[in-house]
């Protein structure tokens, strides 16, 4: 049986972003948050709100664990919900001024600890990275083409 040639890839893939999320995820964890809380105050930081649906889209975490997160952190005083203006069945999820010092705070620190790891790329390879994985995501995106 041959060796299908992109398992290799597969396998670096999954290790990369393992490595990435633990990285992460560790120095999280000493700001005070775990990366799904990280994610959703990244995510509003700077912003009027989002509805749910929006915030859903716009982060890494699946709906069904969204509303936990957003039960906790407004459980801290970092999040409010408010209705809509123009859709009183929406729900407008957005930070506090408590949220917002937060994420003035954390952001800023996570950037600058994730930054040290990307010293040694130069910006041409930087480049070159995001163009590959931008091309990987959207052979992804696709549907797939036929084996013989």
């Amino acid at each position: 049986m041959a060796k299908d040639r992109f398992l290799p890839l597969l396998r670096e893939l999954a290790r990369c972003y393992q490595a990435f999320e633990l990285c992460s995820s560790r120095h999280l964890r000493t700001l005070g948050l775990t990366p799904p809380q990280f994610d959703i105050i990244a995510t509003l930081g700077n912003t009027n709100g989002m509805s749910c649906g929006e915030l859903g889209d716009q982060t890494l975490i699946t709906k069904g664990t969204l509303t936990g997160v957003i039960d906790r952190l407004a459980a801290r005083g970092l999040l409010q919900r408010t209705t809509s203006d123009t859709d009183r069945r929406s729900v407008i999820v957005k930070l506090t001024p408590e949220g917002q010092a937060l994420f003035d705070e954390v952001f800023p620190a996570h950037l600058a600890h994730l930054r040290r790891y990307f010293v040694p790329l130069d910006d041409e390879m930087l480049a070159l990275m995001q163009k590959e994985f931008h091309l990987l995501r959207l052979a992804f995106e696709q549907e797939p083409a036929e084996t013989v």
